[in-house]
């Protein structure tokens, strides 16, 4: 396995701050009607919030393979039970955060796996708005909806 060179911070273009090196990528599991969630722990950045897996992206890897790596980290998901369908791409100029949507079947399984996180959620999509979102996340969840509701409902 090559070396971890993604983590750190680096000044965005947008003015802000933000976690990768080398961009940084998480993965939203959809099934049926429901995502799955992470309650951040209060000690990370934009802690105790809800946001997907993910985090920084090494130099080495494709954006599926932090996103699925990353998930794997945080809550021990397998990936065979996962099929990729589209990137959504949150682009700052020199950073972006790039989120991959997936089917998982009902065999996936997810839990917290380091004290990175307080819980894993599948959550209803009708219902993810009530939680307090990671600030990121809940600048793109309306176009990540409207993704949603085209793959689950198509027009």
């Amino acid at each position: 396995m090559s070396a971890r060179d993604g983590d750190g911070w680096i000044q965005c273009d947008c003015g802000n701050k933000h976690w990768g090196l080398n961009g940084a990528a998480g993965i939203l599991l959809v099934r049926g009607r429901q995502i799955l969630l992470q309650h951040r722990a209060p000690w990370v950045h934009n802690g105790d919030t809800w946001g997907i897996p993910g985090g920084a992206r090494d130099s080495h890897e494709s954006v599926l393979e932090a996103a699925v790596r990353e998930a794997k980290e945080e809550t021990g998901i397998d990936s065979d039970y996962v099929q990729p369908i589209q990137t959504f791409s949150d682009v700052h100029g020199n950073w972006r955060y790039d989120t991959v949507i997936a089917y998982a079947t009902d065999d996936l399984t997810a839990h917290e796996l380091n004290d990175e996180s307080h819980e894993v959620r599948w959550v209803d999509i009708e219902k993810v708005s009530e939680l307090t979102l990671h600030p990121s996340f809940e600048n793109s969840w309306p176009a990540l909806l409207e993704i949603l509701n085209n793959l689950i409902c198509p027009r």
